[in-house]
């Protein structure tokens, strides 16, 4: 016969919810590393090597070109609408955040005027300052050289360093002040003028 008092330990013992979560997971334990044999270990490695290489596999149906291609198709089809038609059949997406950002309001056309009598309208957001403009001005050119078939190399550094931004008759001399604070609106004309030497 069990005395009481060893009676009461036991059904304390059971009755203790930490006690008998502690025991189960030493069983779980137990059964976890009765699982990981080196065989099983290996069986679940290649597996998972096996489901790399199937989604490698559909991931790799279509090429670089393709999606370029298809890119391109996605691209021409969205140029047709109305709002986007006066865009380039070889648009970027850049010219098409811009031409949104014009219809919205968001951005403006300055018309950029050279040397020899060609205007650029070149699109700038409206708190562009004079840097972004020329940043702006650099893209045009060398997207429409890209386009032309013809990469004609341009150093910028001497261009500004050879010319003026002017808007009626002041120049554009600091970078960081706002197009809007020297009164340049949309569709107004910016000109290119050589500076002249200093003495």
């Amino acid at each position: 016969m069990v005395p009481n008092s060893r009676i009461s330990s036991i059904s304390r013992q059971e009755s203790n919810p930490h006690l008998n979560s502690f025991k189960d997971s030493l069983r779980m334990t137990e059964d976890i590393k009765k699982e990981l044999t080196p065989a099983n270990i290996k069986e679940e490695e290649n597996f998972a090597v096996d489901n790399q290489e199937k989604a490698a596999e559909e991931e790799e149906e279509l090429s670089h070109a393709e999606i370029l291609d298809l890119f391109q198709e996605g691209l021409a089809m969205i140029v047709q609408d109305p709002l986007l038609c006066d865009l380039p059949v070889q648009v970027t997406l850049e010219e098409i955040n811009s031409q949104v950002a014009l219809e919205y309001g968001q951005a403006m056309t300055v018309k950029v005027k050279k040397g020899d009598g060609e205007i650029m309208p070149v699109v700038v957001i409206q708190n562009d300052t004079v840097l972004d403009l020329k940043k702006a001005i650099q893209r045009y050119v060398q997207l429409k050289q890209e386009r032309e078939g013809g990469t004609q190399y341009i150093s910028w550094k001497y261009i500004w360093r050879t010319y003026h931004l002017t808007f009626n008759g002041e120049k554009l001399t600091d970078d960081k002040m706002k197009l809007k604070d020297y009164g340049i609106r949309n569709r107004d004309e910016v000109t290119f003028i050589k500076k002249l030497r200093k003495k």
